[in-house]
């Protein structure tokens, strides 16, 4: 076999070498520039943008190029783009000889693939040399890439004037739409840009951009590509006359995005009607609110089936001073009374709690900690559904430690409430008024989760879903995984979430609102609000089967306001934000997660023989709730009027009556808002006592310790010495440290300056019964 020519293998090498040069001439990314943040709606709008690091107003790579401006594109730039490799011989002959011809430049040869060649070695200068090079790449890039590949480079990388890069951003900027919504006139104008960006900017002759468009025009209308009636109103349109801003529909969210997906293209689940009316709406509001000087509000629209964000308004458009650019969807702030559901769903779920169990609502104080209700009144006992709905602290306060706040501090980290990172005793009993932080997005999810525990539920078999809790969704290729199904609660039965939302939705309603039950269109809504100490924070959060709509008001620096509360400020935002929601129905009760059971229709309490009875449902587990202890069997004298007993009468001629009997403290309360309380009868005379307390002591509380403030002219404040007897009538004798002090009948209550230390108080009645309580004055 005759040996190779030695000389064919250098010419081979030699091919070989230009082939693979020609390969890798053409790097893999041809743009490596950063581009801007773009946020879209549901629906493609544009929401807002944040521009990209260079400062270029760059949007990421086009999805497709319009027709229209395409159209003008090919017919201004590059009529036989679909015919021709790369480079146009016939046009590069032509630009020559018409150049040298003038002696200057007149017009380019370039095809449109060699301007996106161009544009990818930006700062290269303009030399034979480079012209061949870039020849050669856009060759090679024909080859790489299919024709509207390379469209969608030019579009999204030409010169649209000043520092508008891209189609997208150019059409947005110079005619606040979208590039498919452009007119002919419009797609004109964009397409002969990157030929002179300059001519766009305000001051420059207007006229010379006018020529190059209807010369397009006309050309597009030579090519059949328009008719005559189109082409005469295109003419008639006029140039755009400086840039226009871009929208900022949700600009806090567009930030808040932009943290983790920094220069992409982001298509939202907002939905841009209903945005841009929430923001009219809280602007509307914001009237209002600064005329009290509260400067800040935010909303959080969720859909509770898909978690999916509606809407998204981080903050008022307020003045810079005011703090106009924080989030306030994401910011820490004192939770206020928004937790108390969650405290309520939890006591119904371990079977520690009744909806109408009486609980005490009376002066309280625990280990130096004294609460105190919004309105600084007691109730004495309220029914438990009715604290909630009511949002009173004591009664909350109370429930919390007999709950157990440890328990109830780990339950709440399966809600990933952010700020709330603390071990229970940094809180204490604080933790149910506010005494933590987290923020709108965590509040509004866990609502959400709680929804769609009660939704899940009865659409299944009466199960659940493993991962129910799940985080918020925000763009549109993003799906929720709640996991398997299980038998085993997430966390509160669907019971007990679906008889907190009944409490909830009793909540009395702003004043617009106040007859909502008596509408056919009523909207029934589980909603709560919260005011934080100081009234330095607004909350009202709103659930349905479909939605949750979370609403903060406030100043971002932390200023409280008198009069700003939940429902003053905060509610009259949400009830209008539901108004341009989707009715919905109300949550259908789970029917399998209850089960019947008799209480005392007056207390709440476990049915006893001495009490009303009536028939509730409620969550079908163990119940730890006992028996009543406020209905009781007395027997009374013939007359009715006295009490007996076996020492003192024959029962035999007594009278046995079933009587409701609340303690000394929570007596004293109740009957100022309950007329139709009637104490129990005096005992007679001549009969022993029964061993009931006939009084307590409303201030101080034992174990109480007390800092006694001067007042005006720094004299010592008297201490108040205050108690409650079921015979006000009574006399009661008081006592400081074994010493008499002065006698009381029908308000019990005296003055006393004690001095600094540990002091004993008694009281004793004209009867002989007696209390005392110890104290502490600093």
């Amino acid at each position: 076999m005759p040996a190779f020519p030695k000389k064919y293998f250098f010419t081979l090498s030699i091919v070989a070498t230009l082939l693979i040069a020609y390969y890798l001439c053409l790097p893999t990314t041809l743009f490596n520039a950063p581009t801007a943040t773009v946020v879209e709606s549901r629906h493609g709008s544009l929401l807002g943008a944040v521009i990209a690091d260079d400062e270029q107003w760059r949007f990421p790579i086009v999805d497709s190029v319009p027709y229209k401006f395409k159209s003008c594109l090919l017919q201004f730039e590059d009529a036989y783009f679909y015919r021709h490799p790369g480079f146009n011989p016939v046009s590069m002959v032509k630009a020559m000889g018409a150049n040298i011809a003038a002696g200057r430049t007149l017009r380019g040869g370039s095809t449109i693939t060699q301007q996106v060649i161009r544009l990818s070695r930006d700062g290269k200068k303009r030399t034979y040399l480079e012209k061949a090079i870039e020849l050669v790449l856009a060759t090679r890039l024909e080859l790489r890439e299919p024709k509207e590949a390379i469209l969608k480079l030019y579009a999204s990388h030409a010169p649209f004037g000043g520092n508008v890069v891209g189609l997208d951003v150019a059409a947005w900027r110079y005619f606040g739409l979208r590039p498919h919504q452009l007119s002919w006139a419009q797609a004109a104008t964009l397409a002969v840009l990157p030929n002179a960006p300059g001519l766009i900017y305000p001051g420059k002759n207007p006229s010379a951009l006018r020529v190059k468009r209807d010369r397009l025009l006309k050309k597009l209308l030579q090519q059949n590509r328009i008719d005559i009636i189109t082409y005469e109103l295109a003419l008639l349109e006029e140039l755009p006359q400086k840039p226009h801003p871009l929208p900022k529909t949700a600009s806090h969210l567009v930030q808040f995005m932009a943290k983790k997906h920094r220069g992409n293209r982001i298509t939202s689940t907002v939905d841009e009607n209903l945005q841009r009316n929430i923001n009219g709406l809280v602007q509307k509001h914001h009237q209002n609110l600064r005329q009290n000087q509260v400067h800040n509000a935010a909303v959080l629209v969720l859909d509770v089936r898909s978690r999916e964000v509606l809407s998204y308004v981080g903050n008022t458009q307020t003045t810079a001073e005011h703090q106009r650019d924080v989030d306030l969807i994401q910011s820490a702030r004192s939770t206020g009374s928004t937790l108390k559901p969650l405290l309520y769903a939890a006591l119904l779920d371990a079977g520690e709690l009744l909806p109408d169990m009486l609980v005490p609502d009376v002066p309280t104080q625990i280990a130096g900690y004294t609460p105190e209700n919004y309105s600084e009144e007691y109730s004495g006992a309220v029914p438990a559904k009715d604290a909630l709905a009511r949002s009173l602290n004591i009664p909350a306060v109370r429930l919390l430690q007999k709950y157990g706040l440890e328990k109830f501090r780990d339950q709440l980290d399966a809600f990933g409430l952010r700020g709330l990172d603390r071990p229970a005793d940094h809180y204490g009993l604080t933790l149910i008024l506010g005494g933590a932080e987290s923020n709108l997005w965590d509040l509004c999810k866990t609502y959400a989760n709680l929804a769609s525990t009660v939704n899940h539920f009865n659409r299944t078999s009466s199960e659940y879903f493993e991962k129910e809790f799940a985080d918020p969704v925000l763009q549109t290729d993003q799906r929720v995984e709640f996991g398997e199904k299980s038998i085993e609660k997430t966390l509160f039965d669907a019971g007990s979430i679906y008889l907190t939302f009944e409490a909830m939705k009793e909540v009395n309603r702003p004043q617009a609102d106040e007859s909502w039950r008596f509408f056919d269109s009523s909207r029934p809504i589980a909603w709560k609000t919260g005011t934080s100490f100081g009234n330095k924070d607004a909350w009202a959060i709103g659930v349905t089967t479909d939605y949750v709509v979370g609403i903060w008001v406030g100043n971002a620096d932390g200023e409280g306001r008198p009069n700003m509360t939940g429902v003053a400020s905060a509610a009259p935002i949400l009830f209008d934000v539901f108004g341009l929601l989707p009715r919905s129905r109300w949550f259908q009760k789970p029917l399998d997660a209850f089960v019947d059971i008799t209480v005392c229709s007056g207390s709440g309490y476990l049915m006893t023989d001495a009490c009303p009875p009536k028939t509730i449902s409620i969550p079908n587990k163990k119940n730890y709730v006992k028996s009543c202890p406020y209905h009781h069997r007395v027997q009374l004298d013939a007359n009715r009027q006295f009490r007996v007993n076996s020492f003192c009468a024959d029962l035999s001629e007594t009278v046995s009556q079933s009587w409701f009997t609340l303690p000394p403290l929570m007596e004293y309360y109740y009957k100022r808002v309950h007329p139709t309380y009637k104490t129990l009868p005096p005992v007679r005379e001549d009969c022993r006592s029964t061993g009931r307390p006939v009084m307590e002591f409303i201030y101080p509380q034992n174990g109480s310790r007390i800092s006694l403030p001067r007042n005006f002219e720094g004299k010592i404040n008297e201490l108040v010495l205050k108690l409650a007897h079921n015979r006000p009538d009574t006399e009661v004798y008081w006592y400081l440290d074994k010493i008499y002090l002065q006698k009381t009948r029908n308000f019990h209550e005296i003055g006393v300056i004690p001095s600094q230390g540990e002091h004993k108080v008694t009281a004793v009645d004209a009867l002989g019964h007696e209390i005392s309580i110890m104290i502490t004055v600093e």
